[in-house]
């Protein structure tokens, strides 16, 4: 099948102090999230102005793919929608039907499984088709990534950058980081005769990987960004009392990898930067965050390696055992009940 556009799918962000609550608003739908849960997170994005770094960082990655599509003779225009904030993809994909686009890829800016980190995608996906209607463009989701050597080697060099800064660079533990999840979510990902745990599987072979590549011997594997009521057990620990823990174990400095994501996401510089170096100051530990590799020119490589993947047959560079998945048309999952909600299984 011939392709003839590119459309890159995001989570969304404000990039304005009155779209911080809409933006919320929209990402909480349904949910039954507390309005005063929503203003002690929309104090988050006013620290910054009221504005996200996602849609820019996701424009500047866009035009960094561009580039790289220009060098290699592949002529694929690119259109940005997102889930929860303007551009929302249903209006990116009218647009798309209207320029004449019959057939597009998808990249979701996430590497990993799970019902967060790809089938939602799907969602999108499937909910975009059904708003645009009939002729609406076939569109066929790009493959999960986070195991590939050029996202690897990203976080690798971050990795060593960010231990380099330090005043005893052999003394510093390795943290690895990602979001946090649901546990009867991260259960829930993957093929249910995989056994579920995919996301965190996945997290983990990735630090692992990330670790054997920057030659890291010791390292441990946190989680930051929980939501919703205490009642409900997330994955953990969290990375605050990561830090303090380590403290209390006599560690003097710690380097932070946000592994789980792509670009400084407002999680990344709010969790990362703010909550967690402030608490390595207040103990007196050194502290050192690595890079998101979305900004290193490795990373458009790697999307125009997944493009090839699809436009030419290129064969799938992976340097884990997890078989690859992601890859579907039109929101259809990656398997039966795949990464399904907890909500839509069947009751046994």
């Amino acid at each position: 099948m011939g392709y003839d556009a590119l459309l890159w799918l995001s989570f969304g962000g404000p990039e304005g102090p009155d779209e911080v609550m809409p933006f919320l608003e929209n990402v909480t739908r349904g949910r039954g999230v507390p309005r005063e849960r929503l203003e002690e997170v929309a104090e988050h994005y006013q620290h910054f102005g009221g504005v996200s770094p996602i849609n820019r960082l996701n424009r500047d990655a866009i035009a960094a793919v561009e580039k790289e599509l220009a060098a290699q003779g592949l002529g694929l225009p690119i259109y940005f929608g997102n889930r929860n904030w303007q551009p929302m993809v249903e209006d990116t994909l009218a647009r798309m039907k209207a320029d004449g686009v019959r057939n597009a890829l998808v990249f979701p800016t996430s590497a990993y499984g799970g019902y967060s980190a790809c089938r939602q995608y799907d969602e999108d996906i499937e909910r975009a088709r059904s708003a645009v209607g009939e002729d609406a463009p076939e569109l066929t989701k790009l493959r999960q990534f986070f195991d590939h050597p050029l996202f690897i080697g990203a976080f690798a060099d971050a990795l060593r950058t960010a231990r380099a800064e330090l005043d005893d660079p052999a003394g510093a533990r390795i943290v690895f980081v990602a979001h946090s999840v649901p546990v009867s979510a991260d259960k829930a990902a993957g093929p249910p005769e995989e056994g579920g745990h995919r996301y965190s599987r996945q997290i983990a072979e990735a630090a692992r990987l990330v670790a054997a590549e920057a030659g890291v011997g010791t390292y441990d594997v946190v989680w930051q960004s929980r939501s919703g009521p205490p009642q409900v057990p997330w994955l953990e620990p969290d990375i605050v009392d990561h830090i303090d823990a380590l403290h209390a174990e006599g560690v003097r400095s710690v380097v932070v990898c946000p592994v789980g994501f792509v670009s400084d996401h407002l999680e990344v510089i709010w969790d990362l930067d703010n909550e967690a170096a402030e608490r390595a100051q207040e103990l007196g530990m050194g502290f050192a965050r690595a890079a998101t590799p979305g900004t290193d020119p490795r990373f458009a490589e790697l999307v125009v390696e997944l493009i090839r993947e699809q436009v030419s047959g290129a064969p799938a560079r992976k340097l884990s055992d997890f078989p690859v998945a992601g890859c579907t048309v039109n929101g259809a999952p990656c398997a039966i009940a795949c990464c399904e909600p907890a909500r839509r299984r069947p009751v046994s």
